[in-house]
């Protein structure tokens, strides 16, 4: 269980945020994380839903996250916190103690180890100081050691999988089926299996959205 927490996310998982930025604002220093989201999918996908918990404590400005696993008939808690963050502070500060408590359970802590790069980017300019404003270059390609990962699923397999998953998504007849098809375990297995990237993953969630509100309109009326 352990060596399938701490196991390494899809390169398409992981963000990049700018942590300085030079003077002349060519360049930024980038520091990888991963979103919340992934790190309840990958306790929900090793643990199983009903195997973890979280709960949380405000201890002055830090939000404390207790994150607890069941190991065999024993709930094990790690705890970690975090201040507020400079957009949505407390919601921000709650994510962020959430992430750093799965860590001590190994999610995401090889991220740590990775080296920071100074990545080409994009900046605009406020009250005469450099802001970043995106990444002109992928900054896996900076980091030392890492190198472009294969693609072990070809292309024509996963068009061949997201076109079935759309057409199951199209012929649903019922919101909470498809609600329970879309975060089933299998299928969550099967998105990961055929390694869609992050804006495939986005483009099949909106269409599940879409068609759950649709249904629920229906159903509704």
């Amino acid at each position: 269980m352990f060596d399938k927490l701490a196991a390494e996310f899809p390169r398409d998982a992981v963000s990049w945020r700018a942590q300085s930025v030079t003077k002349d604002g060519s360049k930024a220093m980038a520091l990888a994380y991963i979103d919340a989201r992934d790190v309840m999918d990958r306790l929900d996908e090793v643990c199983g839903p009903g195997n973890w918990q979280d709960r949380y404590e405000f201890a002055g400005p830090k939000t404390i996250c207790y994150l607890s696993i069941k190991i065999g008939d024993e709930w094990v808690t790690k705890a970690d916190g975090a201040g507020d963050t400079a957009v949505e502070a407390e919601k921000g500060a709650i994510s962020d103690a959430f992430k750093r408590a799965a860590v001590k359970w190994g999610v995401g802590r090889y991220l740590y180890a990775l080296d920071a790069p100074w990545v080409p980017c994009e900046c605009s300019e406020f009250n005469g100081k450099k802001q970043w404003r995106r990444w002109k270059a992928d900054p896996w390609q900076f980091v030392k050691g890492a190198s472009t990962p294969s693609q072990s699923v070809s292309d024509e397999t996963r068009h061949h999988f997201i076109t079935a998953c759309r057409e199951t998504i199209r012929k649903a007849n019922s919101a909470d089926k498809l609600g329970a098809w879309w975060n089933s375990d299998e299928q969550k297995k099967a998105r990961r299996d055929f390694e869609l990237t992050k804006p495939e993953l986005d483009d099949l969630m909106a269409f599940v959205v879409a068609r759950r509100d649709q249904l629920s309109d229906k159903e509704a009326a």
